[in-house]
């Protein structure tokens, strides 16, 4: 666990730019991929879900619901339209009560599910079987 926390803290250093972390839930179904430099952000995919959000916008033809985004600096959570995925079974696990912070990003895992957040507080809570925006 030393290890592990020894490498959030390393990433977290202001000194390295464009720096990605990709991590998954300790279940298998949440996949992140957390991101810093010009693009920082996240964006957490899910494997099995009940979609809080099942109606894409009309300018949608892949897939949505399933995938979840903020970026450093957007004013709420986002729900994304994708034909790619992020999750990435190499990924780190992050243990349930840990917290992976990039930049002014930072995602908790719970046994709950998983929460992200950028400095100004916005973001995204999603679970199995519901998904939030904030």
């Amino acid at each position: 666990m030393l290890k592990f926390a020894a490498l959030f803290a390393l990433l977290a250093t202001p000194a390295l730019a464009d720096v990605t972390l990709y991590f998954h839930s300790p279940s298998g179904n949440i996949h992140c991929l957390l991101t810093s430099g010009d693009y920082a952000g996240v964006r957490c995919d899910m494997v099995e879900l009940t979609k809080s959000f099942p109606t894409p916008p009309a300018d949608c033809d892949l897939d949505w619901g399933a995938a979840f985004a903020i970026g450093r600096n957007d004013p709420l959570g986002q729900v994304i339209c994708h034909g790619d995925t992020i999750i990435n079974p190499d990924g780190m696990e992050l243990a349930y009560g840990a917290s992976a912070t990039l930049g002014d990003i930072t995602c908790t895992s719970e046994p709950t599910g998983m929460t992200c957040s950028n400095a100004m507080g916005h973001g995204f809570a999603i679970a199995k079987a519901r998904q939030k925006l904030f």
